[in-house]
């Protein structure tokens, strides 16, 4: 009897054993397959510019933002298999987006430059750029002295003109936008603005701008960059440099730069 209960106590024993080691092993097993879903269906929240044509701007067919921005968004979120929501509510506001933790990630032809990764950690380059001064058919640089120019907020075309504006003696108008700034050079509130050398040529070559460069060739040149805030989202912004190596390899940034002029 004694030796029946003996064996019946180990039986209840590795049976216990077994049963506590089963449901452990399960656990661990949900435990990793659920953070791996959720490492797979996140969905990142990007934010872009709204009128920065040809970067991004509304297709007034579609009702779509398009752009070589949107293009290169998607074609990188492709190939490195990432989901994303994309939000286009200004330059200004998706700089602030991604400072507050409201976006993880912007697109917006966004300058590389030191003052900026003070605040932000950016993507190899996509695309090099200049600014350049936009005004009616005849002004002269030598034109700006005394007079107020237009610039967009939080851009270089922003801060190239405030360090020259003692050198050609202007004074500065901020806008929301690169249309208001168009618009106020058209109407005669401002001489001139400071606008990247691609968007405005496009913008000129496509008839929507009636407006000339007054300098030929763009200073400042530099290349624009994805953004995140600095010290977060690495794991997305080593997405983005992966899939960007690879569109770059396989010819597709070249095929999206050329539909639209570049």
């Amino acid at each position: 009897m004694k030796r029946f209960l003996s064996i019946t106590l180990v039986v209840l024993m590795v049976a216990s054993i077994c049963a506590f080691a089963g449901c452990s092993g399960s656990n661990s097993g949900s435990t990793t397959s659920q953070a791996a879903d959720k490492k797979t269906d996140k969905t990142y929240v990007i934010y872009s510019d709204n009128a920065f044509a040809p970067f991004e701007y509304l297709d007034t067919k579609t009702k779509k933002y398009v752009g070589v921005d949107m293009d290169i968004m998607d074609a990188v979120a492709k190939d490195q298999g990432f989901k994303y929501d994309m939000h286009n509510e200004g330059f200004d506001a998706s700089m602030g987006a991604v400072q507050s933790g409201q976006a993880d990630g912007m697109i917006a032809g966004m300058t590389i430059n030191d003052e900026r990764k003070k605040t932000f950690d950016f993507s190899e380059p996509y695309f090099e750029d200049g600014q350049v001064i936009v005004a009616k058919k005849g002004t002269k640089i030598e034109d700006l002295k005394g007079k107020s120019v237009a610039v967009k907020n939080g851009t270089a075309g922003k801060d190239y003109a405030e360090s020259v504006k003692d050198k050609y003696g202007f004074s500065i108008n901020y806008y929301k936008d690169s249309p208001s700034m168009y618009q106020a050079v058209k109407t005669g509130v401002d001489i001139a603005c400071f606008e990247d050398f691609s968007v405005i040529a496009y913008s000129i070559k496509t008839g929507e701008v009636k407006l000339e460069m007054v300098n030929d060739k763009p200073f400042n040149v530099k290349g624009y960059g994805f953004a995140v805030k600095k010290g977060q989202n690495s794991e997305l912004l080593e997405k983005f440099d992966a899939g960007l190596a690879n569109i770059k390899k396989s010819g597709e940034l070249k095929k999206i730069l050329a539909k639209y002029g570049y």
